[in-house]
């Protein structure tokens, strides 16, 4: 290759990497938009291949009857569950004035042992100061989670409709041979398919558990901290913990000695261990994940990718595994090969002396 086509060649490296980066930051409003409309195409892929190939139809109605089977299956539960919690959230009953005598008391004490005055007007003037602030948080999300449902449904339709060929550019890039390409491939279908399933199913499980707790032990709003717990399981180590705790801190501020200790016993001894049981074997039943790829993906996939993140987190270590073992594969165990192939050829066992060629 001529100096000038080495030029072109790594000129045109640097500007598809630079457009590629800006690409990439224009469109992080959109990634969880962008990342929920691929797991729902890899989720719909067998039945638009099905009614396409094997029946048929046009692809642009399969592809609009898919958009309303996703709208009905997993949008419309989605937007259930929103409503619940901001309608449950409006409605909460709480004993707000046996919480306030209770902080006051717990002031009190900290105040004589310390000499610290939690109500001293400059914390509550920080706390009020705060209170803009996570009004504005609020409504960014709200905003953000419906331009992400777009986006979803816009980009998910035209998967749909350039499904195959888009599956063939990307697998004619993939810097690998045909075994291994279909390898990474296969790995990616499992991990989201594992992960879309699974952790949603291992959700309502556990909330369903969470919720017989809470009715037994009276807490209020049983079915608004039910869908909480559901949600709480996506995040690893703590999970369901994070809701569980401050409602028995609560029943014991209240006064409800007895209903707190069953609920903390309870949350213990069966909620914390279903929790990691049913993870466990639901990963391992569905893709066979180690536990720890799951843990460590979730945690980092959420900091990366937000709410999307418990699916493409586990996926990212998981195809980085992958790509490790391809080139363990390809490049460390062929060279060994290679040496041990040649070294008994050239040195004779016992003298050390190199034989001479023929």
């Amino acid at each position: 290759m001529s100096f000038k086509e080495q030029y072109w060649k790594y000129s045109l490296i640097i500007i598809i990497i630079a457009l590629g980066i800006v690409l990439f930051i224009e469109f992080i409003p959109f990634l969880g938009g962008i990342l929920g409309a691929f797991t729902i195409y890899i989720l719909l892929r067998k039945q638009m291949l099905f009614l396409v190939v094997k029946k048929g139809f046009k692809k642009n109605r399969v592809a609009l009857l898919l958009l309303a089977e996703a709208v009905l299956c997993f949008l419309i539960p989605l937007f259930f569950v929103v409503w619940l919690l901001v309608n449950k959230l409006q409605h909460l009953n709480l004993d707000t004035a046996s919480l306030l005598r209770t902080a006051e008391h717990i002031a009190d004490l900290i105040r004589i042992k310390t000499g610290y005055n939690l109500f001293d007007k400059k914390n509550i003037d920080m706390v009020l100061g705060l209170l803009p602030n996570i009004g504005q948080v609020l409504v960014g999300s709200l905003s953000g989670f419906a331009v992400n449902m777009v986006t979803l449904l816009f980009v998910l339709f035209f998967m749909l409709i350039g499904g195959k060929e888009m599956e063939n550019y990307v697998y004619d890039l993939l810097p690998f041979n045909d075994r291994e390409k279909r390898n990474v491939l296969n790995e990616i279908n499992v991990i989201v398919r594992s992960n879309a399933i699974g952790i949603p199913l291992l959700g309502i499980i556990q909330g369903l558990i969470a919720l017989i707790a809470y009715l037994i032990f009276g807490v209020p709003s049983a079915l608004l901290f039910c869908v909480l717990t559901c949600v709480a399981t996506i995040i690893p180590v703590v999970g369901t913990a994070l809701v569980w705790v401050p409602l028995v801190i609560y029943l014991f501020l209240t006064g409800e000695w007895g209903n707190a200790i069953g609920l903390l016993a309870y949350s213990l001894i069966i909620i914390t261990n279903i929790d990691n049981l049913i993870r466990f074997v639901l990963q391992k039943k569905i893709a066979d994940t180690h536990p720890l790829i799951t843990i460590f993906g979730v945690i980092i996939g959420l900091s990366l990718f937000g709410f999307m993140g418990i699916i493409f987190g586990p996926l990212l270590i998981s195809v980085f595994i992958l790509c490790v073992d391809i080139f363990k594969k390809e490049y460390i165990e062929e060279g060994v090969t290679a040496d041990n192939e040649i070294l008994p050829d050239e040195v004779v066992p016992g003298d050390g002396q190199v034989k001479d060629e023929e």
